[in-house]
């Protein structure tokens, strides 16, 4: 049986923090087409299964609830697929990190293509925000024994929900826009390695590949993504 559908574009930027948590988790999903996901999005909010803005949305076809906002998203997969720390201040954590990452997507979008990237833009920006984000989820990591070769951003014995966030964010911004990977290793080296062992786990890793495989290289996609890849020459 499904266990879930998800209404996304068919790009990874939100969308991929759903699917590593889906893939982690051993979940069987769907992704309806674009056509469906517009009937939802563009239907007066009276009539949409759930009220909502924007994807993504998740329909949990077993406990018959939909939900909107990625972190109310991730959040409830959390505690759905027990991938939340036991303790309450690790679990706000947990979200705080999740909010974090959007706010990067946010930034790294310039609020989801409201404006484009030029060289001067992109200088002052990779020069001191996208740096710091980066340090800021390595300093976390650190604080919670974090290193290169092993650990877990929020200290667990195990990958949890925030480890996926992360490589869902980081991972999938280096792999798919590659001149940020060297600047990842430099600025968050626990982080970078981190990503990798977490997007190498073979129900993510095969979930990669099945994507890149149908989708290619697309990050967020649209005029957004073309001046991405003008600034960073990709």
């Amino acid at each position: 049986m499904t266990d879930y559908a998800l209404f996304y574009w068919p790009v990874p930027f939100r969308g991929h923090f759903v699917r590593y948590v889906l893939a982690y988790a051993g979940a069987a999903w769907e992704e309806p087409d674009t056509e469906a996901l517009l009937a939802i999005k563009s239907a007066p909010v009276a009539d949409q299964p759930a009220p909502m803005m924007a994807p993504p949305m998740l329909h949990d076809l077993r406990a018959g609830l939909w939900l909107s906002q990625l972190s109310a998203i991730l959040m409830h997969l959390g505690e759905r697929h027990d991938l939340l720390p036991p303790d309450a201040a690790a679990r706000t954590l947990t979200l705080k990190l999740i909010c974090d990452a959007g706010d990067v997507l946010e930034e790294v979008t310039r609020n989801c293509g409201a404006q484009m990237w030029t060289p001067a833009t992109w200088a002052d920006f990779t020069a001191d925000r996208l740096p710091r984000w980066m340090e800021i989820f390595e300093e976390t990591g650190r604080r919670h024994g974090l290193e290169p070769q092993g650990g877990h951003i929020l200290g667990t014995d195990r990958p949890s929900l925030a480890d996926l966030a992360a490589a869902a964010l980081w991972h999938t911004m280096a792999d798919k826009l590659p001149p940020l990977a060297p600047m990842l290793d430099r600025h968050a080296p626990a982080i970078a390695g981190l990503c990798a062992r977490i997007a190498s786990q073979p129900s993510i890793a095969e979930m990669r590949a099945e994507w890149d495989r149908s989708h290619g290289d697309v990050w967020c996609g649209g005029r957004i993504e073309a001046s991405l890849r003008a600034v960073l020459g990709c």
